[in-house]
């Protein structure tokens, strides 16, 4: 049977007399009867927060359908759509109470199963609604909500001649980009996205709802920098504004250029190699009348067909271009990461391995992969440490950090399909290990659902967000109820890894 209603729980709910005795005396009549807690938890919730705000099932499968990839869609007993920080406090004591799984879906962009979803056992708190942008007076800051797209986002700033340190692609989502640290075009400029955050607004695991800064809170907000979803919810992120103005052949090109025209923080080369052609993007941070010598390094590289033909633009333009470039239709998506540092014969030798085994994978199942190469630099690695810090870690030198996208259809054909990154990523592990190159690093916001990015930040860091993780959230609400994700609780019983990193 579902838990009794005590006077203490609802006494925090704050509501009026009259809607305190209403609630209280429904959910007793209820309680002998409910199907599950998850049922009568969603009954409190709807009681509370309103018909238009929780949905009980049946559930929309509008709703559901919101998870770009179909590996991550299913139907919870329950949807409660905050339109505020406190009805996202209200929702978090009401899973409490109850004892009730949850998850959280900002923008719902990850591809890993029961990250941003949960079943009929369970109550998905969705911050879709929670997509506010809004300019400070002072057009130095940008509050934005975790549930918005970055594209909208940049659309909204591009009439202000302004812009953020953000995601890539339109479609990804502000919350989950940002717990994850979130790589941006122009991060050797200015760091990780979440290096740009002056402020989160977060409700703790009792309802409190807090800021986390540089003066208030300032271990919750080095924790929040790339720690996930492990300490509370995020209902608005304050972001510091920014002013923007051949394969192995394509791969020694890329090497020198990092070691050497990479100096230049103000550009970026995105390398995107898929199975039948490679894509370069350079990409520069103040107008120029032609293309910037810090990418002459690839002059020799032959051109097939020039996609975009150089231009100025904003950071909207360059969002909605690649918006476009993006496979975006309803189908099952996995991510992978992995990393070392700089070695062009590395970056060969696993591609041909990668290359093989994903031909013949698309031939029996129709999935298309790719493989990307980032470039992580000094630069973004002091920039982050010069706003303040975050957990990840990063060692302070050249490295890179590879990942890959892949998009297929059929839910039998899973094993078979993530076996390429699977290995590949092993392989990239076991070579730069035995060669030297090693980085000890995986990129949460590349990460598949079988990696453990936290276990890569180093062990000092990981002791220090548990530390933060018991002083903001004592009962471990996040640890325990919530469905999934990058948790501290999956730490328990692995490796520490010691490697020699700053901490950031």
């Amino acid at each position: 049977m579902a838990p009794s209603v005590d006077d203490g729980f609802v006494a925090s709910l704050a509501l009026p007399a009259a809607q305190t005795a209403d609630l209280m005396a429904e959910l007793e009549a209820r309680r002998p009867h409910a199907a599950g807690t998850a049922s009568l938890a969603c009954l409190a919730a709807q009681k509370v927060l309103g018909d238009d705000a929780v949905i009980i099932a049946p559930v929309r499968q509008s709703l559901v359908d919101v998870n770009w990839s179909q590996a991550c869609r299913e139907t919870p007993a329950c949807v409660i759509q905050a339109k505020s920080a406190h009805d996202v406090a209200t929702a978090l004591k009401i899973v409490t109470h109850f004892q009730v799984p949850f998850a959280i879906r900002s923008a719902g962009h990850s591809p890993n199963p029961g990250w941003s979803s949960i079943s009929q056992s369970g109550i998905l708190i969705d911050l879709s609604l929670l997509n506010a942008v809004t300019i400070s007076a002072d057009k130095e800051t940008v509050s934005l909500g975790p549930g918005g797209h970055w594209g909208q986002v940049y659309e909204a700033l591009d009439p202000y001649g302004i812009s953020v340190i953000g995601g890539r692609i339109p479609q990804v989502g502000v919350g989950g980009l940002m717990l994850g640290g979130g790589y941006h075009h122009f991060s050797a400029a200015y760091g990780l996205a979440a290096d740009n955050v002056k402020n989160f607004e977060v409700v703790l695991a009792d309802g409190t709802v807090t800021n986390a800064n540089a003066e208030t809170n300032s271990d919750l907000f080095w924790a929040l920098k790339g720690g996930g979803p492990n300490f509370g919810i995020v209902t608005r992120y304050d972001v510091l504004v920014v002013a923007l103005e051949h394969v192995p052949a394509l791969f020694d090109a890329f090497a020198t250029w990092q070691k050497g025209g990479a100096a230049d923080g103000r550009g970026t080369v995105s390398l995107v190699v898929g199975l039948d052609a490679a894509t370069l993007g350079f990409i520069y941070s103040s107008p120029q009348a032609g293309r910037p010598s810090m990418f002459s390094e690839f002059d020799a590289i032959p051109v097939l067909l020039t996609a975009v033909p150089p231009t100025n633009g904003t950071a909207a333009s360059l969002a909605a271009l690649l918006g476009a470039a993006v496979f975006n239709t309803k189908e099952r998506h996995d991510y992978r990461a992995a990393s070392s540092t700089v070695d062009a014969q590395l970056w060969k030798d696993v591609y041909y391995a990668w290359h093989k085994h994903a031909i013949a994978v698309r031939t029996s199942t129709g999935a298309n992969q790719t493989f990307v190469i980032q470039p992580m630099t000094k630069q973004l690695v002091q920039q982050g440490i010069n706003k303040g810090g975050n957990p990840l870690g990063l060692p302070i030198d050249d490295f890179q950090c590879w990942t890959t996208l892949i998009d297929w259809s059929n839910a039998d054909d899973d094993e078979t399909v993530r076996s390429v990154s699977i290995s590949t990523s092993n392989m990239w592990r076991d070579l730069s290990t035995a060669r030297g190159l090693g980085i000890d690093f995986l990129y949460a916001g590349d990460s598949s659902r079988d990696q453990n990015p936290l276990a890569s930040y180093g062990s000092a860091n990981v002791a220090k967000l548990k530390a933060v993780s018991e002083k903001y959230d004592p009962a471990q609400v996040f640890q325990i109820l919530q469905n999934d994700g990058f948790l501290l609780r999956k730490l328990a019983g692995l490796r520490h890894h010691d490697q020699d990193a700053h901490s950031l």
